[in-house]
């Protein structure tokens, strides 16, 4: 079933096609004084590809809370969307994955920002594979897609709409409650848990999350924090 056949957007966002990339669009928008609330998405993608920009008002640090925010409302969108038993993880590094097989990621950008400055601006970017790329599973097992799933009535622009819309909530929930919903949240999502990880050139297990939603990685030598800023992209 399709929502729309263009997303409609709550009144702080406002959705706009582009052709290609949308999150290289996103940072190109923001770099040129883009106002906060762009969605850019590519309304003939064959996968779910959208990303929006933001203007933090809080640190850094703080502020890379917008990557994990973005992996939970994907999996709240799925949620909403898809069949109410579908598994859906998120890996620490922003990877998603579907009954186990990686199906898409999540992923944010600032531009060159001092530890403990505020950023200029912030994309957000959130994509899914919801088609198969063939039709030999086997030929690629630790990847899948939705229609792979049991998500076949599931159209890319149902996922934009509905992932927007989960990020503009959990970002008010964040504003008002703090992080604490976000990392029960994340944490309960978890891939991968008391395995084995690599992350921040450390491997070892992954403990779990510290207060800022950085990797814990238990390592022969001690336990290693990551921090979640590691994960932003540069531009």
């Amino acid at each position: 079933m399709s929502l729309a056949a263009t997303p409609a957007f709550p009144p702080l966002l406002d959705g706009r096609a582009v052709a290609g990339d949308p999150f290289a669009a996103a940072r190109d928008a923001a770099r040129v004084g883009a106002d906060p609330g762009l969605v850019l998405f590519d309304p003939s993608a064959e996968d779910m590809d959208v990303a929006l920009l933001l203007a933090p008002e809080v640190p850094l640090e703080e502020a890379a809370a917008m990557l994990p925010l973005a992996g939970v409302a994907l999996q709240n969108a799925l949620g909403a969307l898809g069949p109410s038993e579908l598994p859906v993880h998120l890996d620490w590094d922003g990877t998603v994955r579907v009954n186990g097989g990686r199906c898409g990621r999540v992923r944010a950008a600032i531009p060159a920002t001092r530890p403990g400055a505020v950023p200029d601006w912030l994309v957000i970017g959130a994509a899914l594979r919801v088609r198969p790329r063939s039709d030999d599973g086997g030929a690629t097992p630790e990847d899948t897609a939705l229609h792979a799933e049991g998500c076949g009535d599931i159209a890319p622009l149902d996922l934009v709409e509905t992932w927007a819309r989960h990020a503009l909530l959990w970002i008010h929930r964040w504003e008002e409650e703090g992080i604490a919903p976000l990392h029960r949240d994340w944490t309960a999502l978890a891939h991968g848990l008391g395995g084995p990880i690599r992350a921040g050139g450390h491997e070892g297990t992954f403990l779990g999350l510290d207060e800022r939603l950085g990797c814990l990685v238990k390592t022969g030598s001690g336990t290693r924090l990551v921090p979640l800023t590691t994960l932003l992209e540069e531009t």
